[in-house]
């Protein structure tokens, strides 16, 4: 298949409807961005990436994020993390507090923002949290074979600044001893994990893994095991949406996880990964238009994880 062509029809069908959806307002670094912005970038085994729209521009990845932490923070614990986060979707808000009181300071799963911290928490271990954001990114950019990945250092101080409830997830899950490291060392790392910055075309090579077994197809580099890479692939397909996770099954059916700062990276297992960026945000927080633009392209490519189409790139 033309997989240039798809995407080029894909960013032309939805360019008119640019600016929909409502930007991240409660992060004012997020809010400055220009809602316009719209890219997809599918990058292939071969290390080819197909590119449309604003595909050059790095973006505040957010809670996509999660995804690479957990990858490490696995490689670290193994077993041993699924002790302190769950696997299952919560059915919540991704920064509710209801659930954690419920079941004694223990998150559902690793992508809503109380799971997320503790997996930052074992993915810190017994480092100092400059130590592990320094091997957080030495990692993406070795992943992403592009050492001008960074962190977006305005995003980091206005999520701290604005990381009220935040820090009440952590505070109250460490008065259930579940946090190793100090509260504020492990949002240190959390807040600027969240604020690096990539554009679709590094997001979509450095993902490349997710769909090959843990493995990047281009370097042989890998980032996690078989197994864990599998696992992660279910995590996002079940909880990478939040309470919105079950709609992008159906409508989509590719693994993904979406950010605030309007990014969706999807996983399509044997075949490529794919990263979009529009700003616009639907009610449960996941780009309105990148979730269309993965639609179209499910369509085209017959690549869903429920369509059973076996034809090769």
């Amino acid at each position: 298949m033309d997989l240039q062509q798809i995407v080029d029809d894909t960013w032309n069908a939805l360019a008119d409807e640019r600016g929909c959806g409502t930007p991240a307002r409660y992060i004012p670094a997020l809010a400055e961005v220009d809602p316009t912005k719209f890219g997809i970038a599918v990058a292939t085994r071969s290390g080819e990436v197909h590119c449309a729209g604003d595909t050059d521009e790095p973006f505040s990845i957010q809670s996509i994020s999660k995804v690479f932490v957990l990858a490490q923070a696995l490689e670290r614990e193994g077993l041993a993390l699924w002790d302190a986060v769950g696997r299952e979707p919560s059915g919540n808000a991704f920064n509710s507090i209801v659930q954690l009181e419920r079941e004694k300071g223990i998150p559902r799963n690793p992508f809503i923002n109380s799971g997320a911290i503790v997996t930052t928490d074992r993915f810190i271990g017994d480092r100092g949290p400059d130590e592990a954001v320094a091997d957080l990114l030495a990692k993406l950019q070795n992943m992403g074979r592009d050492d001008d990945i960074g962190i977006d250092e305005r995003v980091a101080r206005s999520e701290s600044e604005t990381g009220a409830r935040n820090r009440s997830l952590a505070y109250f899950m460490a008065d259930f001893g579940r946090l190793l490291n100090p509260v504020e060392d492990v949002l240190s790392v959390y807040f600027r994990q969240c604020a690096l910055a990539l554009t679709c075309r590094q997001l979509a090579d450095a993902a490349l893994f997710l769909a090959f077994d843990g493995c990047d197809p281009v370097t042989r580099e890998r980032m996690c095991s078989r197994e864990r890479t599998r696992r992660i692939n279910a995590l996002m397909l079940l909880c990478g949406h939040y309470d919105n996770s079950g709609e992008f099954a159906f409508d989509v059916g590719f693994p993904g996880k979406s950010g605030v700062g309007g990014g969706i990276l999807a996983s399509i297992p044997g075949r490529a990964t794919i990263a979009v960026w529009s700003p616009g945000l639907n009610r449960w927080g996941t780009s309105l238009l990148g979730a269309r633009a993965l639609a179209q392209i499910a369509d085209r490519t017959g690549w869903s994880v429920f369509s059973g189409r076996l034809d090769e790139i």
